[in-house]
């Protein structure tokens, strides 16, 4: 019997652990150490972490749908880590809560990526900034977040500590191979229409530096699996009301492939040291 995680009586490990033993059989790797999930303008970092062992489309995969959004990439990929025995999960395939399919199909990936025997996982993404010295196409360290959507990936009375839950370690990790990384507070609002300049204002009275649609809720549910999590944002565009222009995800996709080289060199080196 196919499980779904559309049906509320299915465990969604359960759904986990079956794309988890797909991706073992698909890709030849038992378990994978590292897990990346690469959001807009991130994409060309796979091509530098090592060789692909496989590459497999995401809606073939258990619980997995193709992507709704431009930027993104509809493969999970299997790299190995240069020249190590070490092997990185990539997913490019990204569920956004706006799409309507719901949190579990939003947390698949990261769950998945726990299944597959990732114990760190580095999640990034696209985003406005409210800092005006952090111009378009600078990577910003997560260090916290404030989770605006309202909703949790976790289900029942399961409470999980998120003191830490962007870890330290590896912000230092990442540090180490880039000393100028700023970091801050990245707030997830639910999307799919940008924030109000109002918004960006409470986001920034809230101790919040960075506003975006996605991350927090991957981020819980890695806790949750006990993996540990890098965020890194990259600041796309200074966000309403700061912006002196509109804003548009034209201007997304743009920013992110001006700093493509970049970015992606500095992923790289950090899943190299992880």
């Amino acid at each position: 019997m196919t499980l779904s995680l559309d049906d509320p009586s299915t465990d969604p490990l359960d759904v986990a652990r079956d794309a988890a033993a797909f991706l073992a059989s698909e890709t030849g790797v038992a378990q994978h150490d590292v897990a990346l999930v690469l959001g807009s303008g991130w994409g060309g970092a796979a091509e530098l972490i090592g060789e692909t062992v496989a590459e497999i489309p995401s809606h073939s995969i258990p619980g997995f749908s193709a992507p709704a959004v431009e930027g993104h990439v509809g493969t999970l990929r299997s790299i190995r880590i240069g020249d190590s025995d070490r092997h990185a999960l990539v997913l490019g395939s990204r569920t956004h809560l706006y799409e309507g399919r719901g949190v579990r199909r939003v947390v698949h990936g990261v769950r998945t990526a726990a299944a597959a025997g990732v114990r760190s996982i580095i999640l990034t993404n696209g985003c406005g900034g409210l800092n005006p010295d952090w111009t378009p196409g600078t990577p910003v360290l997560i260090s916290d977040h404030l989770n605006l959507t309202a909703t949790s990936p976790i289900e029942g009375a399961n409470f999980v500590d998120l003191t830490d839950l962007y870890s330290s370690r590896l912000r230092d990790v990442a540090r180490e191979v880039d000393a100028s990384l700023p970091e801050g507070v990245y707030v997830q609002f639910r999307g799919p229409h940008y924030e109000t300049p109002a918004e960006v204002r409470m986001a920034g009275r809230l101790g919040g530096d960075l506003v975006g649609m996605s991350t927090t809720l991957e981020a819980i549910a890695a806790r949750q699996a006990g993996i540990d999590v890098l965020g890194i944002s990259l600041v796309t565009n200074l966000a309403a009301g700061i912006s002196a222009t509109a804003l548009s995800h034209e201007e997304v996709i743009e920013a992110g492939r001006d700093a493509g080289p970049r970015i992606s060199a500095l992923l790289a080196q950090i899943v190299g040291r992880l």
